[in-house]
């Protein structure tokens, strides 16, 4: 089984331009989280119907969901920066200033750190950073400049570090969570611009989903390319199942979800499955118990849901 369509939930219209972006899944509530970045909102719905939104997040363009913490984050882009509030209608919503366009987030519950990446812009010198933030101060705590432009971000538990992809160069950056205000590592990418990112903690692998139309899976602690596969298109935003032992692609142009099976050697097995979904539809949210997939579709702004 990979992919079956279940119904749609039909969300705010766009007031602006921008669609959807990153979204994520509260756990305990079972709402969906999604950035609507034409909105300068964070919708939230269930699995029948639109309940609320969180407004006033100029350009938003992430949300992610601490279960352990019981906090959404999200990355406002067109103001710098990133709000903290929590699960449930008209929050307390608290704001702390970033870097220049955030837009990637990783969370470390231990520590209470937060990663922004921010996008940065090319005509300004030093713009590519990570803002690290002190989330129980709601302060940031270090600022680090990056080679070049961000794209997503991912943080490993037991390693205790942050990947996050970089487009050009194309890398993964890794930050020790311990010592955060540099950069420990850097892990080479054998494909031009590193850009949707997840990692499956029980084997250790890293799936890296590059506009060059190849998904390359690595091994995160030597930064070994195990597996390279073809996409149908310019990738974005890449979950793994991990009830499943699958992984789904977003692909926004011609509108698709690739589905490949996992194998826990550490190489990718054949695609499954290149699901139809909608032009432009290139962000997705996956169920924490991965029994659904969200695919965003900002030409009718709905979600559609899957069952995995």
């Amino acid at each position: 089984m990979t992919l079956k369509l279940t119904g749609h939930v039909t969300l705010p219209e766009h007031k602006g331009k921008g669609g959807f972006d990153h979204a994520a899944v509260h756990a305990t509530s079972g709402h969906v989280y999604v950035a609507h970045t034409a909105n300068d909102a964070v919708d939230v719905f269930d699995g029948e119907k639109h309940l609320f939104s969180i407004p006033n997040l100029t350009g938003v363009a992430g949300a992610l969901v601490s279960d352990e913490a019981q906090l959404i984050f999200s990355s406002n882009r067109g103001e710098n920066t990133v709000g903290i509030f929590t699960p449930g209608p008209s929050p307390e919503l608290t704001k702390v200033a970033v870097g220049m366009r955030p837009n990637g987030l990783a969370y470390d519950h231990g520590r209470k750190l937060l990663l922004a990446a921010n996008v940065g812009d090319p005509a300004i010198a030093h713009s590519y950073t990570l803002t690290m933030v002190d989330v129980g101060a709601r302060a940031v705590k270090a600022s680090i400049e990056l080679p070049g432009r961000t794209r997503w971000a991912v943080f490993d538990p037991d390693a205790e570090v942050f990947y996050v992809n970089i487009s050009d160069p194309a890398v993964i950056v890794v930050i020790d969570a311990k010592k955060p205000a540099g950069i420990a590592r850097t892990i080479p990418i054998p494909a031009a611009g590193p850009h949707g990112l997840d990692f499956d903690g029980a084997t250790g692998r890293l799936f890296c989903a590059c506009d060059a139309g190849v998904l390359v899976t690595l091994d995160a602690r030597s930064g070994k390319a195990l597996d390279e596969k073809p996409l149908s298109g310019v990738p974005d935003v890449v979950f793994f199942n991990r009830q499943r032992q699958q992984l789904y692609v977003a692909i926004g142009d011609p509108g698709v979800v690739d589905v490949f099976s996992t194998s826990p050697q550490g190489k990718m097995a054949e695609k499954l499955a290149t699901i139809e979904t909608e032009a432009g539809a290139h962000t997705t949210a996956l169920s924490p118990t991965g029994d659904r997939l969200y695919v965003f579709l900002p030409r009718t702004h709905r979600a559609a849901i899957y069952e995995t």
